[in-house]
């Protein structure tokens, strides 16, 4: 679903330039959303539904005083796709900031899987977000600068089947869009978190008393160091201690521990 006639709740003159953000209005996309309306950025927000954007907005416009748009499109279409990338490209309009957030897990392994659902699962972690960027990418560089986050997982340093080959795939493009673009004034930062308090696990129906307490993270600290390291132009960002110390780990580890691990999460 698309809907190129989406409310504008104006509030007041953005202070610090426009983010628009997928996946907007649950999990990590919410916070970002807060956290950057309290930085003074005036927000365009990316989801399907249209009753949960209009909420959200409303909220977020009152609370903080920056104009919020809303585009209600469903990132596994075409159309849904063309029109958040239309909006990257509107120069009179400029996006400064592009957070791709949007998408969603599977549980069981590729092949136990209908493949019609993991070509869906690919399209919304991979073709969405680099059309997203390509179409961010060439305005930001008309414009003069911009940033971009691309929401990958710490799954990018473990096998676990097509997420973490999708997520993979962004990491290491982030990687090299950061260094390619720096010149221009743009930086791109792949964001690695690992577990998330967000309704991520709840939609896959991921039994979440499996995972220890201690693997998980808050949004708030998620968003936060995500922010701070876009801001000092890292390519990837890894919040937490722990979970920096396990990706570091992760380069390390024998193929015999890699297949236990990709076992266990099929």
């Amino acid at each position: 679903m698309a809907n190129e006639h989406d409310r504008t709740e104006d509030y007041g003159s953005p202070k610090a330039g426009t983010a628009l953000i997928t996946g907007a209005t649950a999990g990590l996309g919410a916070e970002f959303a807060q956290q950057l309306a309290a930085r003074g950025f005036a927000l365009v927000l990316v989801a399907r539904n249209a009753e949960r954007l209009a909420s959200s907005a409303a909220s977020l416009g009152q609370r903080f005083g920056v104009p919020v748009e809303t585009i209600t499109a469903d990132l596994v279409t075409d159309a849904g796709i063309d029109l958040v990338a239309g909006r990257l490209a509107a120069t009179d309009r400029q996006v400064t900031m592009l957070v791709n957030n949007a998408g969603y897990g599977l549980l069981g392994n590729f092949a136990d899987n209908e493949l019609e659902d993991e070509l869906k699962h690919l399209r919304i972690h991979i073709e969405a977000p680099m059309r997203l960027c390509h179409a961010a990418l060439t305005s930001m560089a008309a414009a003069g600068g911009g940033r971009i986050i691309n929401v990958a997982s710490m799954a990018a340093y473990i096998p676990r089947g097509s997420y973490s080959a999708a997520k993979a795939l962004m990491v290491n493009f982030s990687r090299w869009a950061g260094i390619f673009y720096r010149d221009r004034g743009i930086s791109v930062t792949a964001l690695c978190p690992g577990y998330v308090h967000t309704e991520f696990h709840d939609r896959m129906r991921l039994d979440k008393k499996t995972i220890p307490a201690f693997a998980w993270l808050n949004p708030e600290q998620v968003v936060r160091e995500a922010l701070r390291d876009a801001e000092a132009g890292k390519p990837v960002s890894i919040p937490s201690l722990k979970y920096k110390a396990a990706a570091a780990v992760a380069r390390f580890l024998p193929d015999r521990v890699l297949e236990r691990i990709a076992r266990r999460e099929q």
